[in-house]
């Protein structure tokens, strides 16, 4: 089993990749989320869009602007939980920067044999598996070249891909959840 690195480790390839950033997320809640100044304004019934001095999507507006995809598959339950219904809600911003994200049922994710573990794809080349806490911690990641984690990992991509709904498709679906 490959060693498992601080997300931090990794911060550096979402600036570097070539073509692809993927993510496939698959948990029904993160701690980060919880513990972000967001939540609470979420909570409070803030409507949360782009913010351009967010390093992140200042970051995924100046890879997009460049030509290079960040996409992700979120899987959300029916009916969604607390921490699904706050990244329908907070994705909007990702979304209005140039991420392209989809979302697909989990009745449907496991119906196509999605796994259970949320992964970055970049280039098809390196996947970089989460490990999570119980409590939604992240522990870190660990990251592989190996060529059948990798060929996994494209195939999951290519199946979410092509099920999944766009962020706004899939919320007018939900619309009274979020």
């Amino acid at each position: 089993m490959p060693d498992i690195v601080p997300f931090s480790d990794i911060a550096h390839v979402f600036k570097q990749f070539e073509h692809t950033a993927w993510r496939l997320e698959t948990q029904r809640g993160y701690a980060s989320d919880r513990n972000g100044q967001n939540w609470r304004r979420w909570q409070e019934g803030e409507t949360l869009a782009y913010d351009p001095d967010h390093p992140w999507h200042a970051n995924v507006r100046t890879q997009t602007e460049s030509g290079k995809r960040f996409e992700r598959v979120r899987i959300v339950d029916d009916p969604p939980t607390e921490g699904q219904r706050f990244l329908l809600a907070s994705g909007n911003g990702n979304v209005e920067v140039g991420e392209d994200i989809r979302n697909l049922s989990r009745a449907d994710a496991d119906r196509h044999g999605l796994p259970d573990f949320d992964f970055w794809l970049f280039d098809s080349r390196l996947l970089a598996r989460f490990r999570f806490a119980d409590d939604g911690t992240t522990l870190g990641v660990e990251l592989t070249e190996e060529p059948s984690a990798v060929l996994r990992g494209c195939q999951v991509r290519d199946i979410a891909w092509h099920y999944a709904l766009r962020t706004a498709d899939f919320q007018a679906r939900v619309r009274s959840a979020t």
